[in-house]
């Protein structure tokens, strides 16, 4: 079975979220389609249909996100040495060698990418271009409009 990387904040927030769903949302939903059952006619019932809609939906997040986490290689970054290095959980400082424009990324797992936190993929293909590079590296990455080149500024294990 493959494993997929994840940071320690990813697995904490998905370990949340089913928290969440077990413990309020799976109750919740229940008690509506119980509620809805008294209305009568099951057919015709909009509350009870959209009820059993969103217990499929939070049945099947529940489902989702623990084979998520038993297949989850927790890294966390901090224990590991640095070495100036890039690798998974790293917070890259990036500076496009054209336009000396300079941004920060966090590279982590699929389901903790947030390009309007910083938080890139590591199968992104900027992410896949930095990981092994050290800092004062200048890489090459392909994007749609051609190749923009980054000099590795910073490594950080946050």
């Amino acid at each position: 079975m493959q494993k997929f990387p994840m940071t320690v904040e990813g697995e904490a927030a998905l370990r949340s979220e089913l928290q969440q769903l077990k413990s309020t949302d799976r109750p919740r939903v229940i008690a509506a389609i119980a509620e809805a059952r008294e209305h009568g006619d099951l057919k015709e019932n909009a509350e009870y249909h959209a009820a059993r809609e969103q217990q499929g939906f939070i049945e099947g997040r529940i489902q989702e996100i623990e084979g998520k986490l038993s297949n989850a290689q927790v890294i966390d970054i901090k224990t590991i040495p640095h070495t100036g290095k890039v690798l998974f959980g790293t917070t890259v400082r990036i500076i496009n060698v054209d336009t000396e424009e300079e941004v920060q990324y966090k590279i982590v797992g699929d389901d903790e990418a947030s390009i309007k936190n910083n938080r890139i993929s590591v199968s992104s293909p900027i992410a896949r271009a930095l990981i092994g590079k050290e800092e004062g590296d200048v890489v090459a990455v392909k994007i749609p409009s051609g190749m923009v080149e980054y000099e590795i500024d910073e490594v950080q294990h946050l």
